[in-house]
Order: structure tokens, then sequence, then C-alpha cells
């Protein structure tokens, strides 16, 4: 998709190359980039590589806890526009462990790339870059933080309901307020600011949380994470270590179906989110209103049937599915839908709701 109209300024082949790799490190991601209108989408695509350069760093168990905190902690300061630290000396520290080029997936090749990316973000405005350096930063400093809350144990084992909400706020919560922080740049009434600040980490919650409870297989074979609180999985009378053993598998679903309940508890605060954020600078409601959509999908699939997020069938909505709301949030659905799209996805796959009612 080519987007060099109304484009910021900067490298050119620099700005094609993070969209392009956006497109490679997260298909959900794409497609809110791919529904922006410019330059929001190119704040909004070289923001989110920013951060997913940290992530990648984060997800990495082959990287030895006390190495990951300090890369991670270089990266920070290389962030910081008052530290001396280059984005170089980033690309040092993780040198070692870089995958080999001709075995390295999309993400590695981003952290690879993380020059570029900062090239990329320097490039931007001031004003967008006062917007997403503070939120970037803080996501950047609590994976650090976590890293070393569990430096022992070789992965993340979030104890309680607390500390999930914690880390969900650290991943994507600050990324909430990133988002909010771009869009209220310009004259925003300030009952709109508030009303914004009080519900974008919410958003940001509600979406980590769908991921956490579908990914959890993900998260233990290949990072060595487990996001389910280990007070919840005791309950069940499970322990962390033994989260996929198959005589455990109705017991951690009880957990998942837990975990998906208690995300609901944010679809209300991520609606408002919806309904009032300013639809300027090139930002349009489809971007955000289909990841609330296809959260509110996988919500449903995840209520009805936990036991696939420890199973080798995993938690997905269809093809079929995802290709209607995002024909529906592109072809002119508006604010005043939304609470009408969410009843219907959350009782039934919105194509085939759709068809129904034809």
């Amino acid at each position: 998709m080519s987007r060099h109209v109304d484009r910021p300024p900067g490298g050119e082949a620099d700005l094609e190359w993070c969209h392009d790799a956006v497109q490679g490190v997260s298909r959900t991601f794409a497609l809110t980039v791919d529904v922006l209108e410019e330059p929001m989408a190119s704040y909004i695509c070289v923001g989110y590589l920013v951060c997913r350069i940290a992530d990648t760093v984060e997800d990495a168990d082959e990287i030895p806890p006390e190495a990951q905190a300090r890369i991670l902690r270089r990266y920070d300061a290389a962030l910081d526009p008052d530290d001396e630290t280059t984005i170089e000396a980033f690309v040092e520290g993780v040198e070692p462990y870089l995958p080999p080029e001709e075995a390295r997936s999309e993400d590695w090749s981003v952290v690879a790339n993380a020059p570029r990316v900062v090239r990329t973000f320097e490039g931007l405005p001031h004003d967008v870059r006062e917007a997403v350096t503070p939120p970037a930063r803080e996501l950047v400093q609590g994976m650090a933080m976590f890293v070393e809350r569990y430096a022992e144990t070789g992965g993340l084992r979030i104890q309680s309901r607390e500390e999930l909400e914690e880390y969900c706020y650290y991943a994507a919560g600050t990324v909430g307020n990133l988002i909010t922080n771009l869009v209220t740049r310009g004259e925003v009434a300030s009952e709109t600011r508030t009303r914004l600040y009080e519900t974008a980490e919410e958003f940001g919650l509600l979406l980590q949380l769908v991921n956490i409870a579908k990914d959890v297989r993900d998260d233990y074979e290949e990072e060595n994470n487990v996001y389910l609180p280990a007070e919840w999985l005791e309950a069940e009378g499970v322990d962390q270590e033994e989260v996929l053993a198959p005589e455990n598998a109705p017991a951690t679903a009880a957990v998942v179906e837990r975990t998906a309940d208690h995300a609901t508890d944010f679809l209300d605060d991520a609606q408002t989110y919806l309904e009032t954020v300013p639809l300027t600078d090139g930002n349009t409601l489809a971007a955000w209103a289909i990841p609330f959509l296809l959260a509110v999908g996988t919500l449903r699939e995840l209520l009805a049937r936990p036991e696939d997020a420890v199973s080798s069938r995993g938690v997905k909505i269809s093809r079929q599915e995802v290709f209607a709301v995002v024909g529906a949030m592109t072809s002119g659905a508006g604010r005043d839908s939304l609470a009408e799209l969410k009843e219907k996805i959350s009782r039934q796959p919105y194509h085939l709701a759709r068809t129904s009612a034809d």
C-alpha cells in the first residue's frame, strides 16, 4: 500500500521500510495502520515499532534475564533525549543474541534495524516525539523491572490479579496513553481530554488480557512466561509449572475463563474511549474499533471454549469474521453503531449475524 501522499517529513525509504516491517510483525496492528490516514498512520506505525523492539527482547527466553534487563535499560537510555547513549550501543548489546540473518524472524529483523527505526522516529515532528517518548520509555522500564523481578525463574510468573494488571499496564496501558498523547496534541476540550485519559489504559488492558487468555500455551512453550496468576491457579489446584499438563487441562481452562471474564470488566471503558477519541490528523474510528471488536469476538470464543486455549487447537476467530468486521468499520460504521456491533459479536460470529439479518 503506497502512503506517499501527505506523509510526515523524513527519509521516505526508511518510512516505507517501517510500514513494511509492521506488516510482518503484527497482522492485527497492521490492520490498524492500514485503516489510518496520513500522517497518523506513520506516527502510529513508527511509535509501535519503537515499542515492539523492547517487547521482542522481553519475550526472548534464550537471553539470560540479567542480560535482558541490561539490554532493555540500555534501550531506555537510547530513547532518552537527555542521555548520550546511542541506539547503536543498544544494538551492540543485543548483537550476541541476534539470530543469524538467514534465520531471523520479522521481529528480530526490526531489533537488528533499531537504528533505522529510531532514525525514522527522530525525523518525525517534535510534538509527535514528545507524545510518544514518555509512554514508550515507561513500557521499556516496566518490562525491564518485570524481567529483573523474575530473574531467578528465568521467565515471568505472575502471582496475583493486581500484578497481572500491573504487567498489562506496562505492556499495553502505556500504549493506550501513547495513542492518546498523539490524538490530543491539538485543541481538545478539557472534558474530552479527561475522559480519554480515564479510559485509555483500560482500552489497552482489555486487549492485553484477551491476548494473555488466548495465548497461554504459546506464552509458556515459546517464552517460558505464565501470566495466569498463581493465586488463581492455586485455587484450582494447579502449579504454574504444570499449567499445560494434560491432567490439569480442565482446571487451567477454568482460570483462562476467569481471565477472560476479568477482561470483560474493561469493555465499557474501552467503548467509551472509542466513542470519545478525536478523529483528526488522519486518525480514524476504524483503526481502534477493529481491534476492539475482534477482542470482543475472541472473548466470545474464550468464554465458550476456554479449554481450547490450553490445547493445540488454540483460540481464534475466523478469517471470515475478521473480514466482516473490517468491512463494517471501513464502509461507514460510526460511533453510534459500536454498542450494537459489540452486542452482536458477543453473541455470535459477526459474519453469521450479518447473514442471518439479511
